[in-house]
């Protein structure tokens, strides 16, 4: 039971790195909108998790099963319900039979070493999390959910069901105003859910690489998208004041945390100086690219296994 688990989490890793890659190759696309990236993200991210899929000639998946992968049927009715086969080491699914008895004792050993190292890699982030959390016992309680303490050294929203704003001592008042905007950009999308759901991820495909990179360019592109929202409230003296705001909080990194200096600074302030409002044309424009990416990305592919 254990190896046929791991057989598909192998298959949704490799599905789940090549979406993966192309998030990364439109995020260098200039004119696209920061958010529509980090909307993107949810793509590999439910592609590292969920197996199948509605069938979908025209999906990626469906190109790719012409050469390499197979497609194996779950529901035939309409609609049609898949699963890219990419190692295609099995000779029958459901249960799965692989072809050799050298490959059943490769998956058998395998999948005790990868459910060992992610229930680990899991329980450490739980550890972390706590600890995190013990340590902020003792914030100042300013107003409403805001709180500030001198054991951080860049402003973060900590918890989910009840989250807290907290700043760092050292900073100056005139950036409070603009931190806070930040952060409750945050607050309001979940973000903190979002992160542990990322982190989680990874622990499961901890043996992929590529998920450790997916995982560091999402929590940027989640800043870079809050930064956005926020502009849009902003005059141009105001942006002046955000971006200033970013510099004195550059040092600062947080793991389940969304935190205000958790970007390269650098890619921020390009951000935040060369943001351009979008007109309602180019907004549906971006609405129907990403509406098309997602599905050419998330279906899966038609035909036999």
């Amino acid at each position: 039971m254990l190896s046929e688990i791991f057989y598909w989490v192998l298959n949704v890793s490799i599905i789940g790195s090549v979406t993966g890659l192309i998030i990364l190759a439109l995020r260098k696309v200039k004119k696209l909108p920061k958010f529509a990236v980090y909307v993107l993200w949810t793509i590999p991210l439910l592609r590292l998790w969920i197996p199948f899929s509605i069938a979908n000639k025209y999906s990626l998946v469906s190109f790719v099963s012409k050469f390499t992968t197979k497609t194996v049927i779950m529901w035939s009715d309409l609609p049609e319900f898949t699963m890219a086969n990419s190692i295609m080491s099995a000779k029958s699914y459901f249960p799965i039979k692989y072809k050799t008895y050298m490959i059943t004792q490769i998956f058998y050993v395998s999948s005790v070493v990868w459910i060992m190292v992610a229930i680990a890699a899991i329980l450490g982030a739980i550890i972390f999390y706590i600890l995190t959390k013990t340590e902020l016992k003792t914030a100042e309680h300013i107003k409403d959910n805001i709180y500030m303490s001198d054991k951080i050294t860049t402003p973060a929203v900590y918890g989910i069901i009840k989250p807290k704003i907290i700043i760092p001592v050292a900073i100056t008042d005139g950036a409070i105003e603009y931190i806070i905007m930040h952060e409750m950009v945050h607050i309001k999308r979940k973000d903190n859910l979002f992160r542990i759901v990322a982190v989680i991820t990874v622990c499961v495909h901890w043996f992929n690489p590529l998920s450790w990179i997916f995982l560091k360019c999402f929590f940027a592109d989640m800043e870079l998208a809050c930064d956005t929202k926020v502009l849009k409230r902003l005059d141009e003296k105001q942006t002046k004041n955000y971006a200033n705001a970013i510099l004195s909080c550059a040092s600062g990194k947080a793991l389940f945390a969304s935190a205000f200096g958790g970007a390269k600074t650098k890619f921020r302030i390009e951000n935040v100086l060369s943001y351009r409002k979008l007109t309602l044309f180019s907004s549906l424009c971006v609405v129907a690219l990403v509406v098309v990416i997602m599905v050419v990305l998330i279906t899966n592919g038609v035909g036999k296994g």
